[in-house]
């Protein structure tokens, strides 16, 4: 096959980071193993990519130019990190689309690569090669049984943010521009497809979220029964029903056994305070700790002593299933278009939506299950790591988009 040159906007890039900084370095590599790619990126990023190329020399760079852009001051001097980071991008995306034909650039294929959905139109089409979108992500509408322990405000937020979203699905031409003129659309999940309507071969369903393998052969395991959970302290996460369901689990196990049972919350957030009053009403504080967010390679000598990885959130991604699975630990989630979707009977349990005590009850039975059962502990653990292997190394998605890239 012939190299092609492969232009991506991604928007957030750290070498360093997890989530969609993570996702932006590792889908440019995976560009640059098959095809010469030029990526266009934040000025901020800058600093992070340069000083991480330095520490980790190879010829993959050898295909990768970076460009930096932003936009000037006075267009963004009211952003203040996650705070109007949507606008910004979104004024971001129209703007990088004359920078590059001032540039006079030679592709061959453009890509908008990281931080949009399905509701945030991208305007690199106006550059007149055939357009990959995505990974694209769907995220659906959190159940409200499972925002009754939040304040009222975040009810209301989770559904004027919806109302938004659909304001775009039905009326944004920016929107309908963008799925009509893209060659190929990557959904995250099947959500994407189902509220854009995407018909034909124009579109694929392949998770997006994949994890380096930074597993080692010795699990470090010995004889305590570890829980672990990670990402921000707000409602989407479900921090609470993790919470709850581990208290549910102690006081079902004799009381001799509970000094080896711990829960690990590894995050921060606004929410913290709820958890932290949760856990001390419970007295179960000596089982639980909460370590704020840390380097992620301390994170995964983390992975590498726990036993479970419990993530019952309500997103349509979680990047942190990805690398639990790396390190063979069996992932308890919601059935949802998000882990629900990634995780097979044979390395979790999937728990079913239902009223809140219910689930709460049936998340502690999926931990007492692998609590009990040793032998089904072990396969499981070998299972979640077979799933890593077969579904969610980066190399997987670079497959993936060379396949993509050679159908247009």
């Amino acid at each position: 096959m012939n190299t092609k040159t492969i232009l991506a906007s991604c928007y957030a890039v750290n070498p360093f980071k997890g989530s969609e900084d993570a996702m932006g370095w590792n889908f440019v590599r995976q560009i640059a193993r098959f095809n010469k790619v030029i990526a266009v990126t934040r000025e901020n990023n800058r600093e992070a990519i340069e000083l991480y190329m330095k520490q980790n020399p190879g010829t993959i760079y050898n295909n990768i130019t970076f460009l930096y852009f932003d936009l000037p001051y006075w267009m963004r001097f009211w952003k203040k990190g996650s705070r109007g980071a949507l606008l910004y991008y979104y004024m971001w995306q129209k703007g990088i689309v004359a920078h590059i034909k001032k540039k006079q650039l030679d592709f061959d294929i453009v890509h908008n690569v990281n931080f949009h959905n399905d509701w945030t139109p991208s305007f690199l089409w106006k550059l007149g090669k055939p357009l990959v979108w995505g990974p694209v992500g769907h995220h659906p509408l959190i159940p409200r049984v499972y925002l009754k322990p939040y304040q009222i405000k975040y009810i209301i937020k989770d559904r004027l943010t919806w109302l938004v979203k659909n304001l775009f699905w039905k009326y944004s031409t920016g929107l309908k521009k963008t799925v009509t003129n893209a060659s190929h659309i990557w959904c995250m999940n099947t959500g994407v497809a189902e509220k854009l309507h995407l018909k034909g071969s124009s579109y694929s369903v392949f998770p997006s979220v994949a994890s380096e393998d930074f597993s080692t052969e010795d699990k470090d395991k010995k004889n305590n029964f570890q829980v672990i959970s990670a990402g921000r302290f707000v409602p989407l996460k479900g921090f609470d029903l993790t919470i709850r369901s581990f208290i549910l689990f102690l006081e079902s196990i004799p009381v001799s056994e509970r000094a080896n049972c711990k829960l690990i919350l590894v995050g921060s957030g606004p929410e913290r305070g709820l958890y932290e009053k949760i856990i001390t009403e419970s007295k179960i504080q000596d089982n639980v700790e909460i370590i704020e967010w840390i380097e992620r390679t301390a994170l995964m000598k983390l992975y590498q002593k726990a036993s479970v990885f419990m993530f019952p959130s309500h997103e349509g991604a979680g990047m942190v299933v990805a690398e639990a699975l790396s390190f063979g630990l069996p992932v308890i989630c919601l059935d949802n278009i998000g882990p629900g979707q990634y995780i097979t009977p044979q390395c979790g349990f999937v728990i079913p939506h239902s009223n809140y005590a219910e689930t709460v009850s049936n998340l502690k039975e999926a931990l007492s299950t692998l609590y009990l059962n040793n032998a089904l502990l072990r396969e499981m653990s070998a299972a979640a790591r077979k799933r890593y292997l077969e579904r969610f190394t980066w190399e997987s998605r670079g497959e993936h988009l060379r396949t993509i890239y050679n159908t247009l």
